[in-house]
């Protein structure tokens, strides 16, 4: 299945409002899909990509030999969810999810981008 399947894919999950396929080391959006809503998904991932850094960072000061799942943030009206990919291909990747809080149950969200995530290959 092809990149803008993927992304696609993760916009019909329910409350889903934009989604971003971000590079780690640069922090630039290799794609991105949905209707951000004003929302910059390129500052996005510049953004959360700092985020992702400092918590990869704070687990090796802390000797955690583990990996990062998911990280997610509650904002007032959404919530922003940052997945790493776990195959080979996309390693130094991650996604990027917007998700529209009063449309979305978080735990059906995160179980359906693991699933994606999973089967998405680079």
């Amino acid at each position: 299945m092809s990149l803008e399947a993927k992304l696609n894919e993760c916009l019909e999950i329910d409350g889903a409002k934009a989604v971003a396929l971000v590079d780690l080391a640069t922090g630039m959006a290799v794609a991105t899909a949905g209707d951000s809503n004003g929302l910059d998904l390129n500052v996005a991932a510049a953004g959360n990509t700092n985020v992702m850094k400092a918590k990869l960072a704070t687990m090796k000061d802390l000797g955690l030999d583990d990996e990062v799942e998911d990280v997610l943030i509650s904002l007032s009206s959404q919530y922003h969810m940052i997945r790493p990919l776990t195959d080979d291909s996309g390693k130094g990747l991650f996604l990027y999810l917007v998700l529209d809080k009063a449309k979305a149950n978080l735990g059906m969200a995160r179980f359906k981008v693991s699933r994606i995530e999973a089967d998405l290959k680079v």
